[in-house]
């Protein structure tokens, strides 16, 4: 595509990332038919041929959008399956991250709107305000909208637990462990059960004391200088831990910090620091190892992120963990489309994921449990009308304990 940017717009190097991705797409189309939200509303604004389209205009233009461009900005999910399925390999993830700094410098969002976002943005990186606020969640029956798809967020929350602290195990490999923030407060479980199968294969995992927040929820919502600050906690608190590599148990924290070298490609005093990081971040798929299969066999559908298939690359590592561990493993239909969590995605359009998750809870169909590996999944998915939905090593741990 060609393109009208200037040459003092192509100093910023992020629009000149993001003119050179522009560039890069030849409209051939191929796109749409992996993307989430066109396959539901088959409108060209709502794929990413046409938000491209959109995106350029906006960013050549500059100052505020246009409301319409910001309406089908908003409604992406960042699954990035179009990424992926593109085969000029435009990188969607830079043009969409520009575009939504941009909106956030240079859009004035109604109040209630803008209140929300910044709502989300305070509380769900902090698990102790989180908490606080889920206890607003019986309201979630009566409250309308956006504010009754955050209020009942903490409906399915599980059981508190306390991670033993340091996580020991026999052998000499330490890996950090990030606490995360939304994950340790709706499904603490998750990482004790990590915990357990990952010293079974030697590995100690260490508390990561002073990190908190990936930054992955303020980055999606266009706030980068907030990202970036929860980035330099982590960064800083890992360079003092000592330890091999940097572990967080849910795919869509994992995939972001596996990018922050891109997050910080302006910063000469931390771009090196951040790429160092980046490449000493591991997955849980990457650290599991087969074992051998427990006694017991469930019908399973392994559900995988988006972040873990676009992003991690690792959706058949996943798959093969579960085939391994003895469950017989169902492929879902349509697996490329997004369940429709997509961090706040499911707060901030609410109708738009309530209809991605319907459509892949009836993809799934009829099975005794859901395998996924991103916290945000997790919860998205679970309810009285779905099968009980699990974390990829707890279905592991709890083979390997049975078995």
């Amino acid at each position: 595509m060609r393109t009208q940017f200037s040459p003092a717009q192509l100093a910023d190097p992020a629009l000149a990332a993001a003119e050179r991705q522009v560039r890069a797409c030849v409209h051939c189309g191929i796109c749409t038919a992996t993307c989430p939200t066109y396959v539901l509303t088959g409108d060209e604004r709502d794929g990413p041929r046409g938000r491209i389209v959109m995106m350029q205009q906006m960013l050549e233009e500059g100052g505020a959008p246009a409301p319409e461009a910001v309406r089908h900005i908003d409604r992406c999910l960042s699954c990035l399956a179009c990424r992926t399925a593109c085969p000029s390999s435009v990188d969607y993830a830079r043009l969409v991250d520009t575009a939504r700094v941009h909106i956030e410098t240079h859009h004035k969002r109604p109040l209630g709107e803008a209140l929300l976002r910044r709502l989300i943005a305070w509380v769900m990186p902090r698990p102790a305000l989180m908490r606080l606020g889920l206890m607003l969640a019986p309201l979630g029956r009566v409250l309308p909208g956006r504010l009754g798809a955050m209020a009942r967020m903490g409906a399915r929350r599980r059981p508190r637990a306390a991670l033993p602290s340091p996580l020991a195990a026999h052998g000499t490999r330490r890996v950090a462990l990030m606490p995360g923030c939304v994950q340790q407060v709706l499904a603490p479980g998750i990482d004790l059960a990590v915990q357990r199968v990952l010293a079974r294969r030697g590995i100690a995992l260490v508390p990561l004391e002073g990190a908190g927040c990936c930054g992955a929820l303020e980055h999606h919502l266009g706030r980068d200088a907030a990202a970036r600050d929860w980035a330099r906690r982590a960064i800083a608190a890992f360079e003092q831990a000592g330890c091999e590599s940097v572990l967080i148990t849910a795919t869509g924290c994992s995939a972001h910090l596996k990018d922050l070298g891109h997050l910080f490609a302006d910063d000469p005093a931390w771009e090196a620091r951040a790429l160092d990081f980046a490449a000493k971040a591991v997955d849980f798929a990457e650290l599991a190892t087969p074992a051998a299969p427990g006694r017991r066999r469930l019908r399973v559908a392994r559900q995988a992120p988006c972040s873990m298939q676009n992003g991690l690359k690792l959706a058949g590592r996943g798959r093969a963990l579960l085939a391994a561990s003895g469950f017989d493993v169902v492929d879902v239909p349509e697996e490329h489309l997004c369940c429709g969590s997509a961090g706040s995605y499911a707060v901030l359009q609410p109708e738009m994921a309530g209809r991605l998750r319907a459509r892949k809870l009836a993809n799934i169909g009829a099975v005794e449990a859901i395998a996924t590996a991103n916290i945000g999944c997790l919860h998205h998915l679970s309810g009285p009308d779905a099968p009980p939905v699990f974390h990829l090593a707890e279905l592991i741990d709890w083979t390997e304990t049975e078995g």
